[in-house]
């Protein structure tokens, strides 16, 4: 699946999509861009646009976008860092371990 993080979104996030093309709004040259200008955007080029912005619902007509949205909420962002920074590494390192 190919996935557009918005500007939004921390990049460490990126990790959870293994297995897919996620690609970041900078990365695409696009920042800057109004939410609007990134759903006409994004719509030929990826299969969903995953955002930390409340606001995009009421900003947007999201019926009339080309591209699914995902807005994920400011808790979810944290847990989700949180598991990145601290859970992760661990689970590597002890399966790295396991791996001897």
């Amino acid at each position: 699946m190919r996935v557009l993080l918005d500007e939004s979104v921390p990049r460490q996030l990126r990790r959870f999509l293994r297995g897919h093309e996620a690609r970041t709004v900078q990365e695409m040259g696009w920042s800057g861009k109004s939410n609007g200008e990134l759903l006409a955007l994004a719509g030929p080029v990826f299969d969903v646009f995953l955002a930390v912005d409340q606001n995009i619902e009421y900003q947007q007509n999201l019926r009339l976008a080309d591209i699914p949205i995902l807005v994920l909420d400011q808790e979810t962002v944290r847990g989700m860092q949180l598991f990145a920074r601290e859970v992760y590494p661990r689970l590597k390192e002890q399966a790295s371990l396991a791996a001897l």
